[in-house]
């Protein structure tokens, strides 16, 4: 493997990979993480019938660039989620960036959206002809305050039910990637763990509600097609990633955390359905 090690003074071996092998590596991570791009594809469908092609390509460099710079500080000195260390048993089948897997702050771009498409949806003017629900005016909302809070909290509820399963990643196809410094508080994830993640989508809606407003100023967004029930793809793929999660976590035979994270889910589903059913145009 022509790799050559490097070292950033902090104790962690850092690699220099060359061009061909990056291209192979990226495929391999493509197969050993399929799920992730299967996420991944019908996130960026969503986002750019939403929000269009530019715009798209934006939120997912900059909220793979901030979830990346925050797991490459936690892995050095625990901020934002904590103290952790990913296991390199896999730098040879997928692409790594420093110490952290590509595809871990890569997941990050969809399930920050996904979380913010719904926290809209809890907002916004809905126009409904059945289960035909679009958005109504949602520039007084888009950029809020209101909605990049709901959106984080929606988001580091989404990781409450991902988190304990990717830590018991090797009784599944994930594989052991991750360990903490200490033991955590909740089914042996650390509190600040879930601060982070708040932290990392709130930073995120909030760089992107100034490139919006920025954008907004020289080329607004005009779309030219709205789909049947546009309003509500973004949160099936959110309601989509808590199904799968607890799939796993069952299947693992966690039945007190899938427990949990079912009761999680339901009251979510429920807030999105009543929210849908009462909502008079």
């Amino acid at each position: 493997m022509p790799w050559n090690k490097l070292c950033d003074g902090s104790g962690i071996t850092l690699y220099q990979v060359e061009p061909m092998e990056i291209i192979s590596l990226l495929w391999g991570t493509v197969l050993l993480r399929p799920y992730v791009f299967v996420f991944l594809a019908f996130y960026l469908a969503v986002a750019i019938l939403n929000m269009g092609t530019a715009r798209t390509i934006i939120f997912t460099v900059l909220a793979y660039s901030v979830a990346f710079l925050c797991e490459y500080s936690s892995t050095r000195n625990g901020f934002p989620f904590g103290h952790y260390t990913y296991i390199e048993t896999t730098r040879d089948q997928e692409l790594w960036i420093s110490n952290v897997p590509f595809m871990d702050s890569l997941s990050f771009s969809f399930l920050v959206y996904v979380s913010y498409t719904l926290s809209l949806l809890l907002w916004a003017p809905l126009i409904k002809k059945g289960w035909d629900v679009r958005l109504g005016n949602i520039e007084p909302l888009k950029n809020s305050l209101r909605v990049i809070a709901s959106a984080s909290i929606l988001c580091m509820l989404l990781d409450v039910i991902i988190d304990p399963a990717a830590f018991l990643g090797d009784r599944w196809f994930l594989g052991k990637i991750y360990f903490y410094r200490e033991e955590g508080e909740y089914f042996h994830i650390p509190l600040t763990n879930f601060a982070g993640w708040i932290f990392v989508a709130v930073t995120t809606l909030s760089c992107f509600a100034l490139l919006n407003r920025w954008l907004d100023s020289r080329t607004p967004f005009k779309p030219s097609y709205q789909a049947p029930g546009q309003a509500l793809l973004g949160p099936a793929l959110y309601l989509g990633v808590l199904i799968f999660n607890l799939g796993v976590t069952f299947y693992i035979g966690e039945t007190f955390l899938g427990f949990l994270g079912t009761l999680i889910s339901l009251g979510i589903f429920l807030l999105v359905f009543f929210r849908v059913k009462r909502f008079t145009a």
